[in-house]
């Protein structure tokens, strides 16, 4: 099975959480979306993705960087998956030219953005927000920092560029982990 950058980018952005609370309560969502994935939740991380069209992008993406074996392995991982209509942000540009084969260090680089080491739902990512003093730093598998902030009841994902990404949807289960999809895609800088 292939895998598209898109559906991983999608898979990497998934988050909006409770501001004094353990419990995460989700942003509003296209219903279908959910539905699609809890009803391939038992898969990996790209079974999952796979399973949703709305992440067909990230896939896509996935496909081109060849990481699609390594996501469907034991893990665990936190993905924060970029939705297509997070892609759509992108200029149409410059995604097409990370979908290359020559920019695929790049594509690499940009994905595994996305993924950080270990299961992290969202009452995790909230506990550790509210015990760095309002402020956490994920490190990323890619290797480069992501802050992670509370805005009301939402986690706010900055990048190292400076960029802004929310999650609007927690805790979607997988065999090997947990995907938290965002609305734009962030950049490792």
């Amino acid at each position: 099975m292939r895998i598209s950058p898109k559906m991983l980018l999608t898979t990497t952005a998934v988050f909006a959480l409770a501001a004094c609370s353990t419990e995460a309560p989700q942003a509003a969502v296209d219903e279908g979306a959910v539905e699609a994935m809890a009803e391939t939740e038992t898969g990996t991380i790209v079974d999952v993705a796979v399973g949703n069209e709305d992440f067909s992008t990230l896939v896509a993406a996935v496909t081109a960087a060849d990481l699609g074996a390594t996501l469907s392995g034991e893990g665990p991982f936190t993905v924060f998956a970029p939705t297509n209509d997070a892609f759509a942000k992108v200029d149409p540009d410059t995604l097409a030219a990370l979908l290359t084969p020559e920019k695929k260090a790049d594509l690499t680089a940009l994905l595994t953005y996305h993924v950080v080491a270990g299961k992290l739902t969202a009452a995790d990512v909230v506990k550790a927000i509210t015990d760095g003093g309002g402020t956490a730093t994920l490190t990323t598998v890619q290797g480069a920092p992501l802050k992670a902030t509370l805005d009301g009841e939402s986690v706010i994902l900055e990048d190292a560029a400076g960029g802004k990404s929310t999650v609007i949807l927690t805790d979607v289960d997988a065999s090997n982990g947990v995907i938290h999809a965002i609305d734009t895609v962030i950049m490792p800088g």
